[in-house]
């Protein structure tokens, strides 16, 4: 979800534009003065400011300045009530990426956002691709600029370089995967193999032989020599993905290779030295599963050297806008497409959504709305019901202890959202008039 800041020391202007931008499915900072704005906008995560010109202190022309220089690519676009050529043209030329007058025209206004966060989002999509250029084009798959995802990241930069074992951790579908192949990546066995082992999809017999492979004969249908995923992997990675899935005999075995560096294929007596790391993945909770016995306490300790915890998407919202546009671009191609993007009623469903599934939710979400979309925007009719459903809930909630009026605001507030920002048909259902909507809203007509 993208954040705007709004600057104005008129609080029903700072208030209006407030409501509005909410109704359009943004999150919304607020700002009386310029000072306060840039003290918000040094905290980071601010994508968009909108702010008055003349204010006392700090006019808004220093803070478009101040910005340009110090968050070079956050776009910002001025208003103000004295509107004259030269003021524009000081704007433009510091820095401002839009300049208009008050009273505003709030589809003008919210069209002119949705084109400077799209040009924002862009933006940052080339920034990372040239970062990945930087590190010799290698890219580790991991789309998003949240704090939390960034914690990941951090975790993977200092755990890459060693030697030591990794445990990923979270939820199904939240990414684990790419997180091993990202510590490969960075690791000084970049060039050696990265062998992929999903435990749970394999059977405890045929889990032993995957691992450590079979002598010709070892069993019925062994017709030959079949080398392990720890043997291919001999010098490289192996990620044992779903580890707290595997079954206990299957557990001492893996122990041992990791004490000793060593095994025998199925049906072997020879010892088959590795040099191997082991990176392994859950969804479980291996210190309960240790509790209760289902999972060895010291091959637990010899995984958990360093540990990095997946956060799911839900924990992670700041990072869909960006996933959002990876996918619709893979999916375009797929399905030989130009879908544009979604609708502010399709992106407030998403955002709603708490993503169970994850990222692999999120992506099939995405496939499944491509395919069902017939124009150049993904609306809310084009999603999954479930997601459709969580975006079309209609139910009002009011807290005991709310004032009057900031409840009469939220019905307000609930009802342009159901109307889709129809102002003429939000009246009419509040049955009231068109200028006592703006005037509730504190927007100039």
């Amino acid at each position: 979800m993208f954040t705007i800041l709004t600057i104005d020391d008129e609080e029903n202007i700072r208030n209006g534009l407030a409501d509005n931008f909410e109704l359009e499915g943004y999150a919304v900072e607020k700002a009386s003065n310029g000072k306060e704005g840039l003290a918000k906008i040094a905290k980071g995560g601010i994508d968009l400011v909108i702010t008055d010109l003349r204010m006392d202190g700090i006019p808004g022309e220093e803070v478009v300045r101040r910005v340009t220089t110090e968050n070079p690519g956050i776009p910002i676009i001025v208003l103000t009530g004295h509107g004259s050529i030269d003021d524009a043209t000081a704007a433009i030329k510091a820095g401002a990426y839009d300049f208009l007058t008050k009273p505003l025209d709030l589809d003008h206004l919210n069209h002119i956002v949705k084109n400077a966060l799209k040009g924002r989002e862009q933006q940052q999509i080339i920034t990372e691709l040239q970062q990945k250029i930087k590190t010799g084009g290698q890219s580790d798959g991991m789309i998003g600029k949240s704090a939390e995802l960034n914690r990941v990241k951090e975790l993977i930069a200092k755990a890459a370089p060693s030697k030591a074992n990794v445990l990923i951790t979270g939820e199904s579908g939240v990414g684990k995967e790419l997180v091993a192949k990202s510590i490969h990546e960075q690791s000084s066995r970049k060039d050696k193999p990265f062998v992929t082992v999903h435990c749970a999809a394999l059977s405890e017999t045929l889990l032993e032989s995957e691992l450590f492979g079979y002598e010709k004969g070892a069993f019925t249908g062994a017709d030959s020599m079949h080398k392990g995923r720890f043997e291919v992997a001999d010098g490289g990675t192996i990620f044992l993905d779903e580890i707290g899935e595997i079954n206990q005999a299957t557990q001492v075995k893996l122990l041992r290779v990791i004490q000793e560096r060593s095994f025998e294929r199925v049906g072997g007596t020879q010892p088959i030295n590795v040099d191997v790391r082991i990176v392994a993945a859950t969804n479980r909770n291996l210190e309960e599963e240790v509790k209760n016995g289902k999972f060895r306490e010291d091959l637990f300790y010899r995984l958990n050297v360093v540990r990095i915890p997946m956060p799911a998407l839900r924990e992670r919202k700041d990072d869909i806008p960006l996933l959002l546009h990876n996918f619709l671009r893979e999916f375009n191609i797929e399905n030989e497409k130009n879908i544009t993007g979604f609708d502010n009623r399709a992106k407030a469903a998403i955002l709603k959504y708490s993503w169970p599934g994850n990222i692999r939710e999120l992506k099939n979400c995405v496939e499944s709305a491509v395919v069902m979309c017939t124009g150049n925007e993904i609306k809310i009719d084009d999603l999954p019901a479930s997601v459709r459903e969580k975006g079309e809930e209609k139910v009002i909630n009011i807290p005991v202890g709310m004032k009057l009026d900031d409840a009469e605001l939220l019905i307000i507030q609930e009802n342009l959202a159901f109307c889709n920002g129809n102002k003429t048909k939000c009246a009419e259902l509040l049955g009231i008039g068109r200028k006592t909507l703006h005037r509730k809203l504190g927007v100039e007509d």
